[in-house]
């Protein structure tokens, strides 16, 4: 009988090359996976530093995006924070001058160690200067500017004076104005005007709207109880009172006053024919500038200007010229005088045309002596 064979000793030595092996495969495979794992760390890191230049790649486009052409700043170290304000505030306010008209600089801290140093000053871009008109008041309409003086012709004229100022305004709203046409006179017995006038000195001044004697005191006129002084006598061309529709080639008008300040005014009537010696004796001191008023070395006589007949037309009226204040009492001569064609001409050199339109006689009372 064979003998039996002892089978643990075997078993035992196929445990341990299997325990032999095993390791041997451990070991083979911790070898075969160290260059995975250190390929796998290095692509890993590779990312990282992709994704770290991208990063930073994309906050310096963000900030030039930011800063502008003509506003690029670049920065050297740490930032100190009132600069950064600075350029916050220089940002919104946009561009400015200074009142020299200098462009506006915002400066950091830095520039005054490097004041050449683009990256330490940011200069602003001038923009066009944009004024905006002065606003309207509500509720006041726009006005064209009004005329300084008043005429007798273009914006200046006649039909402005009553709106070129508060007290002109009876020139348009006013209902007993001067002149008129005399037309449909009541006959009466009217008492004569007494005239008081003697030889006097005088003073001619051109004014600018006609040539105007000054009279020295001590003529006068009687008339409806109240005594008048003459105080100046004036020039018109053509004239402006007429009758039944008829206009003179001139006329003068003698201004006075009484103690309570009522005005009386004596119109003439000046019509082309023979030389009239006071005209002249004015004519003869016309003063070379307007606004000038020359004394005359002579006196004159105001009674010299009168036609004979002094029959004569009368109503209520106003002032001729601005501000055309009414409760005047006219008295207009119903006899022309007469004037040289040579002292009309020279009137008309200076003045050829200074009367006023004719206004409306509103019903007024027109009495006419017989």
């Amino acid at each position: 009988m064979p003998p039996i064979l002892s089978l643990r000793p075997l078993h035992c030595a196929l445990v341990a090359a299997c325990l032999v092996a095993g390791a041997g495969l451990s070991q083979a495979a911790e070898h075969a996976e160290a260059p995975k794992t250190v390929a796998s760390g290095a692509v890993a890191e590779h990312g990282a530093l992709e994704k770290t230049a991208k990063a930073e790649k994309t906050e310096k486009v963000e900030k030039a995006e930011k800063v502008s052409a003509p506003e690029k700043l670049t920065e050297r170290g740490p930032r100190d924070p009132m600069d950064m304000l600075r350029e916050k505030l220089a940002a919104k306010l946009g561009a400015a001058r200074n009142p020299d008209g200098s462009v506006v600089r915002v400066v950091s801290k830095a520039s005054a160690e490097e004041a050449d140093d683009d990256r330490a000053t940011l200069t602003l871009a001038p923009r066009p200067s944009r004024r905006r008109p002065a606003p309207i008041a509500r509720g006041e309409p726009h006005e064209a500017p009004r005329p300084v003086n008043w005429d007798y012709g273009g914006s200046g004229g006649p039909d402005a004076w009553g709106q070129m100022k508060p007290e002109f305004a009876k020139c348009s709203s006013g209902t007993r104005q001067s002149p008129i046409d005399i037309q449909d006179g009541i006959k009466v017995n009217l008492d004569p005007v007494q005239f008081d006038y003697r030889a006097s000195g005088f003073r001619v001044i051109d004014n600018g709207h006609t040539v105007q004697v000054n009279v020295a005191p001590g003529n006068t006129i009687d008339v409806m109880g109240r005594r008048y002084e003459l105080m100046r006598f004036d020039f018109q061309r053509p004239s402006e009172e007429r009758i039944d529709g008829r206009q003179f080639d001139m006329g003068i008008h003698l201004v006075h006053k009484d103690a309570d300040g009522h005005l009386a005014v004596v119109a003439l009537l000046l019509e082309r024919g023979a030389a009239q010696a006071v005209v002249q004796s004015v004519w003869n001191n016309l003063p070379l500038e307007k606004g000038d008023e020359l004394a005359a070395r002579t006196p004159l006589n105001p009674a010299d200007l009168l036609p004979v007949d002094r029959g004569y037309f009368t109503y209520m009226g106003s002032m001729t010229t601005p501000p055309c204040s009414e409760g005047v009492l006219w008295m207009v001569m119903k006899q022309p005088v007469q004037l040289s064609a040579e002292q009309l001409g020279i009137f008309a050199r200076l003045y050829p045309m200074n009367a006023r339109p004719i206004q409306s006689a509103s019903g007024r009372l027109i009495k006419e002596s017989n």
